[in-house]
């Protein structure tokens, strides 16, 4: 049997359709992801995870969520406890750094734990994004303040929490979203920032987190680099940019293909994402023609690739213990900070 293709697919409901199936077997993505339309019940998800990776023939996959916290989180009660925005942590750090670096590290080993229970074993957080004045509120409340080291110190936390319970945590999104003036979900952003001032600011923080194990792109044009792709399929953006000065070596995904920041066919899309240099391309919206389209795009996992895909997977086996009632204190202390006015940091 051949290896897996270097896309991460979504589904388009709560249970697996034939042609789906189809598809799956035929493409052997590396990656699912699950969004609210995929998740019913606890029972439900765990068929539908198990349908798709008996189609797909294997269980070294990974299966991905969007699970921050706030107004980002796919499993909401009772399918999960509620989380709070990362701005809550970034209040709490404002004054009590090595509380709110605490919190967050129970926080996202708790959501671990509930992810892993639910058959997903990668988390596409943290925001390691530096938001600054002007900036479209896309990002606002989830990012985890407006300065590296702060935002280095909670976000390594909420990363550490994840991989401690076998959950691969996706920064994101690389190398900075934190200036675009538009949400990518529905236009291209367009930062005209000097390299100078970039390499000062939003890179630091994934400079500092270059040993994570996994990130996603940002749908981003940095004009003083590549005034004519973003970042996804910028071969200088990823390849002078994430590669080396960022020097971020794990596996690296675009964002939503599907996303209205990109243009043309799904298949150029797909095939411009990794010629550019990501190692999976990713597709979310469950469109059957749509990822069949994207499917005709995408390469087998090989080389490099293959090795930073394996190196993530590494992960989802771990299981170290923890305290789950001083997590959930600490996570009730989190929710309830600056609950009242919490609106970005």
């Amino acid at each position: 049997m051949g290896g897996n293709s270097a896309l991460i697919t979504g589904l388009s409901g709560l249970v697996l359709t034939p042609d789906e199936a189809r598809l799956l077997r035929d493409v052997r993505p590396c990656g699912l992801i699950l969004f609210t339309r995929n998740c019913a019940s606890h029972d439900q998800i765990r068929a539908l995870v198990a349908s798709s990776l008996d189609a797909i023939g294997s269980s070294d996959i990974l299966v991905l969520i969007d699970q921050e916290g706030g107004r980002v989180q796919r499993l909401r009660p009772p399918l999960a406890r509620a989380l709070p925005p990362a701005a809550n942590y970034a209040r709490l750090y404002q004054t009590d750094p090595a509380r709110a670096c605490e919190a967050a590290f129970d926080a996202a080993r708790l959501v671990a734990a509930e992810l892993r229970a639910l058959s997903i074993n990668m988390n596409c957080a943290p925001v390691v994004d530096l938001p600054v004045a002007g900036s479209h509120d896309i990002i606002g409340d989830r990012a985890y303040g407006t300065t590296p080291d702060q935002v280095v110190a909670l976000a390594e936390a909420v990363a550490k929490g994840h991989m401690s319970g076998g959950v691969v945590p996706v920064i994101k999104h690389i190398p900075g979203h934190g200036r675009a003036t538009a949400d990518s979900h529905l236009a291209l952003p367009v930062v005209t920032s000097s390299h100078a001032e970039l390499s000062a600011t939003d890179y630091v923080p994934f400079k500092r987190l270059a040993h994570m194990p996994a990130a996603m792109t940002a749908h981003v044009v940095y004009s003083a680099l590549d005034p004519a792709h973003p970042a996804t399929t910028s071969q200088r953006m990823i390849g002078d940019v994430i590669r080396h000065e960022i020097g971020f070596d794990g596996l690296l995904m675009s964002d939503d293909l599907s996303m209205k920041a990109l243009t043309g066919s799904m298949e150029a899309r797909a095939r411009d994402s990794i010629a550019a240099g990501c190692d999976v391309a990713l597709h979310c919206n469950g469109d059957l023609a749509e990822m069949t389209a994207v499917s005709r795009g995408i390469p087998q996992l090989s080389g490099a690739a293959k090795t930073r895909f394996e190196a993530a997977l590494a992960i989802t086996r771990r299981d170290e213990p923890f305290d789950e009632a001083l997590a959930l204190a600490n996570l009730t202390f989190a929710l309830n900070a600056s609950r009242a006015g919490v609106e970005s940091v």
